[in-house]
């Protein structure tokens, strides 16, 4: 199974960058899964949609459940690597050392991956057969946003698909899920927070720089920025934020439970409490905004005719992106500055936790990793899965995968790596997942 990930991993599917590297190492890596899981092949019906976007449909048993599947999903891209950034094994390799598997994808996404198509392997030769069908839907730009999973959720929407689970990478199963509760837990994401990229551009009248004026267009573009802090928006706390406290509760003890009790039953508090924290507890709590590019100018002695700024804005569940650009237009208060949304998408609705299919996800996590708590909770970063949300209620966000603080900051870090015993429990929890969630029509 290590031997199988690293193989992936050495093909540098970088979505980002396939302009200049092609579609090659897309296909070469569908190639791969095709050689290494030859009964998938067989057995399920691949259906291409888009240059960038395979969908395998493995047929139930049972007709009456044929418009409500299963679809469970992953993606094949990874993000660029910097060449200078100093990689303990290079990002590409696929260096199995240590009991652990190293490179770009190794967590986001090859890993779920893997496990995935590991698991639906062992089901076909054991004779199993769903009795609801079950489709894998593989996306190769969601790094980009691009419209792979778009259009495979928009083709099951023409079909009159309504599925019945749709299960996406997210959540992980962590050690520490807030710095005071020590409680190991399978954080699944039953939302996500709306993505909004934003372009702040400053036109100016250009000249020698030995005669400025009161501000240049890039000290404009800088004040813009400055204001957008971590209080540019309110601090609340969504329900799902409010059950994830609440499920730790039974899993503690002492101050830790007392103070999760009383943060369960004040949510507002509870919501500034995060927000002063910072980090992963202040973007629980409110919608955040992040300059991640800034440009302007020509030379070091020429007022700049124009600068710009990006920003990347995380909308928090009940804010849309209307509402996310006109506070960000009432917090900077300059008309000089144009602020334009690039792209956005607005915060997926919170799929249920009182229902078989969370049941379903919680279930498996037992299966492979005993005595672990699963808590819903919203999730920071987006997926594919976003584009189900519309007409599918059940929409989970979770890989199986156990990663520690220091691996959650690899994800689009240095040193990316999966733990073996890992993808072995994720494998075991597909398998689970798909036998309680798809049902049996044969088990032999």
């Amino acid at each position: 199974m290590a031997e199988r990930l690293s193989a992936l991993v050495q093909l540098p599917t970088v979505s980002a960058q396939i302009e200049s590297i092609g579609h090659a190492p897309f296909e070469k890596l569908i190639e791969t899964l095709r050689d290494f899981y030859p009964l998938i092949h067989q057995t399920l019906t691949c259906e291409r949609i888009t240059d960038l976007g395979w969908l395998f449909r493995w047929p139930g048993t049972d007709e009456s459940l044929a418009n409500e599947p299963v679809v469970l999903m992953a993606h094949l891209d990874v993000v660029p690597v910097d060449e200078a950034d100093p990689w303990t094994y290079p990002p590409f390799e696929g260096k199995i050392a240590d009991g652990r598997v190293w490179g770009r994808g190794t967590l986001d996404d090859k890993g779920t991956l893997v496990c995935l198509f590991e698991a639906v392997e062992s089901l076909l030769a054991s004779g199993f057969a769903p009795a609801r069908d079950v489709y894998l839907s593989i996306g190769g730009n969601e790094e980009t946003y691009g419209d792979a999973a778009k259009a495979i959720a928009q083709t099951f929407r023409e079909r009159g698909l309504a599925p019945y689970l749709v299960l996406d990478e997210g959540g992980a199963v962590v050690d520490a899920p807030l710095p005071f509760v020590k409680v190991r837990t399978a954080m699944v994401g039953v939302a996500e927070k709306g993505v909004m990229t934003v372009r702040l551009e400053v036109q100016a009248e250009p000249g020698h720089s030995s005669a400025p004026g009161v501000l240049t267009a890039v000290s404009r573009i800088g004040r813009a920025v400055s204001k957008l802090t971590a209080s540019t928006f309110p601090s609340h706390l969504p329900e799902a934020t409010v059950a994830m406290l609440a499920a730790f509760v039974p899993h503690t003890e002492g101050a830790a439970q007392t103070l999760l009790k009383a943060m369960a039953k004040a949510p507002a508090l509870t919501a500034q409490v995060f927000a002063r924290m910072g980090g992963e507890p202040a973007a629980l709590a409110h919608t955040t905004v992040a300059p991640t590019m800034i440009s302007g100018g020509t030379a070091a002695n020429v007022l700049p005719s124009q600068a710009s700024a990006v920003v990347n804005v995380r909308i928090a569940v009940g804010e849309t992106t209307e509402t996310a650009l006109a506070r960000i237009e009432h917090r900077i208060a300059d008309p000089a500055v144009t602020v334009t949304m690039i792209e956005g998408s607005d915060p997926s609705p919170q799929s249920p936790t009182d229902n078989p299919q969370f049941a379903a996800i919680a279930a498996a996590v037992g299966a492979a990793y005993p005595g672990t708590v699963t808590a819903p909770y919203v999730m920071m970063a987006a997926t594919d899965s976003r584009h189900f949300h519309r007409f599918a209620e059940a929409v989970y966000r979770f890989a199986p995968l156990a990663m520690t603080a220091t691996q959650r900051e690899a994800i689009h870090g240095i040193d990316e790596w999966v733990e073996i015993d890992s993808l072995e429990r994720g494998q075991e929890f597909f398998d689970h997942l798909i036998r309680t969630s798809a049902g049996s029509g044969t088990d032999v």
